[in-house]
């Protein structure tokens, strides 16, 4: 048995079952953990058709994706959207289990 990365066995699991890739999304999102959010996406930007092509999907430049997604990126809100919208998916906003007690 040949021995493969994390990274590439995410990869092939978003590849193989994109509604894993929502519910991973979606469970990072609700953690609020930046760093994961950014490893997922790029594992999920290389399961959907690698980053030059998801780059051109989202009318995004390749070079400035790949530098979102490292470890130190910070996308801005209309980079994620568009990359997101070019997955074939969006940001939805959901009332949190506990609201936050309001502020006066």
């Amino acid at each position: 048995m040949k021995d493969r990365s994390h990274e590439d066995a995410m990869v092939d699991i978003f590849r193989d079952d994109p509604s894993a890739a929502v519910a991973t999304l979606d469970a990072i999102l609700a953690d609020g953990d930046q760093g994961e959010l950014l490893v997922t996406l790029r594992q999920m930007a290389k399961a959907f058709g690698g980053i030059p092509a998801m780059a051109k999907a989202a009318d995004l430049n390749p070079t400035q994706l790949y530098r979102t997604l490292s470890e130190t990126g910070n996308p801005e809100l209309k980079s994620l959207n568009a990359l997101l919208r070019a997955m074939g998916l969006r940001l939805a906003v959901q009332p949190l289990a506990q609201p936050a007690p309001h502020i006066r």
